[in-house]
């Protein structure tokens, strides 16, 4: 059987939950963005046991801080909207006999509330467990001050976190030196986020096998870039949707568009001839007209579209991704908003 894994946020869902749960704090949406610039740095710098996501992990001490709750976690995520077409996606993949799941970052309580809604049964999600009612019970105020120092370094110092070289420095001071030497640390030990290896992990464990040749992944930024190369070294498909510049290189196909159902055209030309009939129909798509791409979809999803739908771009992805990675941006802000700044 076929098999496809999901993203979830920005491919399922416009929403960065973990950005929006942090927003509840005060001047909590700067943080998350200092934050999210750390982890790309220790990311792209190869990190020793550090997988790009981890973002979800270096929060939690905020988390606790401002007393954010699981149930603040599901509010916020009750906010959270569906990329458009993405039910008529899932409902026509599993009809056509195709294994949906999803592999993300994103706290349960936001990852299994969007599977409900989309059509994705909770035994197909791998996500980041986020006890975080029981953290809250193990923490005094004297526990915490430390992290409330940090938040006045973060705000009054390293915003907009454009210095790499001093947030580096700061916030590896503060993770791995004084939340060590804090009881908060070994909360902050625990945490382990679906991100990085960790969704390869997930994408083999779904998978059963080490044969990937029939499966495709899609994925929008740096959580995703090694399930992508993963997928594309073992001879399955690997889509960036609505792609930034740590996704995109690591595709075969990058699909810029405000519908999910726009990838209808990749899959099913994957299903009927494997990759290279999909990367085929991709560079037959690249200059289409939206009548052309509307008549390479199933006709029965293609009557939903509206005729006026902001037109979506195809790509074959090459050695210059400098073209590709501008088109996707302007999508990205035009379908996620600020979220789509975000690495």
């Amino acid at each position: 059987m076929v098999k496809i894994f999901f993203d979830l946020e920005g491919p399922l869902s416009p929403q960065d939950n973990a950005y929006e749960v942090l927003g509840l704090a005060r001047e909590g949406e700067r943080i998350f963005e200092v934050i999210s610039k750390y982890d790309d740095i220790l990311t792209l710098e190869g990190r020793e046991n550090y997988e790009p996501g981890d973002t979800l992990k270096l929060i939690v001490p905020f988390l606790i801080y401002n007393k954010i709750s699981e149930c603040d976690i599901r509010d916020v995520s009750k906010e959270a909207g569906i990329v458009p077409g993405v039910k008529d996606v899932v409902a026509f993949l599993k009809a056509d006999g195709w294994d949906v799941y999803i592999i993300s970052t994103s706290y349960e309580q936001h990852a299994h509330n969007i599977a409900r809604q989309v059509g994705v049964e909770s035994k197909r999600v791998a996500c980041t467990k986020m006890p975080l009612d029981d953290y809250h019970l193990q923490f005094s105020d004297v526990d915490l001050k430390v992290v409330g120092d940090a938040e006045e370094k973060i705000l009054g110092e390293l915003y907009p976190g454009s210095d790499e070289q001093r947030v580096k420095a700061e916030l590896d001071g503060f993770f791995f030196g004084a939340l060590q030497e804090n009881k908060l640390g070994e909360i902050f030990n625990e945490v382990t986020v679906c991100g990085g290896a960790r969704k390869v992990d997930a994408m083999m464990k779904f998978a059963d096998s080490d044969d990937l040749s029939g499966a495709i992944a899609v994925g929008d930024s740096i959580t995703d870039f090694k399930m992508l190369e993963t997928i594309r070294e073992k001879g399955g498909l690997a889509i960036a949707f609505n792609g930034n510049e740590y996704s995109i290189p690591y595709a075969d196909i990058a699909v810029a568009n405000v519908d999910q159902r726009f990838l209808l055209p990749i899959i099913n030309a994957f299903k009927e001839g494997g990759r290279e009939n999909a990367i085929a129909t991709a560079k037959r798509l690249e200059n289409a007209s939206i009548e052309e791409i509307l008549n390479a979809m199933p006709a029965d999803v293609a009557g939903t579209i509206p005729k006026d739908i902001t037109p979506p771009r195809y790509h074959v992805i090459g050695t210059d991704t400098s073209e590709v990675i501008k088109i996707h941006k302007e999508y990205r802000t035009l379908l996620r908003g600020e979220a789509g700044k975000l690495g």
